[in-house]
């Protein structure tokens, strides 16, 4: 699989997409259910109101017993994608690759797997100024209009108030929901968000987007960083402060996870520096 920063640099979504999905689409497993269907699953005996044009007439007359021939069909799922775009989202790693071009590329990469499966899907990038929603669909044109979507969306401002959010949940359908976010919050507006969606759609699947930079506290020196939404500032040594930094990002990831799970929700720390694998085998296991 290629990495991150050679898919993006292909500047070419769709393309990006195919290319990290179609490896999973080779003995790909769909959700399935036994019914009406075209591919033959097992017997099982008949009872009173099964419809007799499912009966197998020719194992009754070899066995004198009834039996149903039950077959499996697909089912189709409901995804609904989340991206957070606030402006947290434009810190970039050493690769040159910021959390929003790495949340383009997967959930891009997400849709098209979806898509390919029957799924109907939905998107929404969640910006201060709004909320920018597509509303779910199965049809193969839903992937231009998420791929135009995800392209267009920039990194801006801090996390939407509740009464933008509001419209989000007070939908009530099933549905897994996919949410990419870096958890930079001020006040848990994300988890409760996600809580709410957890209570009116059903299945969250949360991904927590860092930079290796973050994670491995790569910087060397004196440094000055600046918060992205609030533009306060810190200056330290980096040498100095690389442990204690460490400590508490681990802490807090720990936290992070603790929270999530509390909450119902499946949980999956990603990087990105790493190749998108990880994230597509999240959402297969659940699919």
């Amino acid at each position: 699989m290629l990495s991150p920063e050679q898919l993006y640099a292909l500047r070419n979504l769709p393309l990006a997409a195919k290319q990290v999905a179609e490896g999973f689409l080779h003995g790909q497993h769909l959700s399935r259910r036994r019914g009406v269907g075209m591919e033959f699953s097992q017997y099982r005996p008949y009872q009173p109101g099964d419809d007799l044009r499912r009966l197998d007439w020719r194992l009754a007359a070899r066995s004198d017993r009834y039996y149903i021939r039950e077959s499996e069909v697909d089912t189709s799922l409901t995804v609904h994608l989340l991206l957070d775009a606030t402006a947290s989202m434009n810190h970039r790693d050493d690769n040159g690759l910021s959390k929003l071009d790495y949340g383009r590329l997967l959930l891009a990469a997400l849709a098209y797997l979806a898509v390919n499966q029957g799924d109907a899907v939905a998107l929404t990038i969640l910006r201060p100024d709004g909320l920018q929603h597509l509303p779910p669909r199965a049809d193969p044109r839903q992937l231009t209009r998420i791929f135009h979507t995800l392209e267009n969306a920039t990194a801006t401002g801090r996390f939407p108030a509740a009464a933008e959010l509001a419209p989000l949940t007070a939908r009530r359908q099933r549905a897994l929901t996919i949410c990419v976010s870096d958890l930079y919050e001020e006040d848990g507006e994300i988890d409760t968000l996600l809580t709410r969606l957890r209570t009116t759609s059903g299945e969250v699947l949360l991904l927590h987007l860092l930079a290796r930079n973050e994670l491995d506290f790569t910087y060397r020196g004196a440094v000055t960083f600046e918060d992205l939404e609030t533009g306060r500032t810190l200056q330290l040594n980096a040498d100095q402060q690389r442990r204690t930094w460490q400590e508490h990002l681990h802490g807090w990831l720990r936290e992070a996870a603790t929270q999530a799970r509390r909450h119902g929700f499946e949980y999956a720390q990603l990087s990105t520096a790493e190749p998108l694998d990880r994230a597509l085998r999240e959402f297969l296991k659940r699919r």
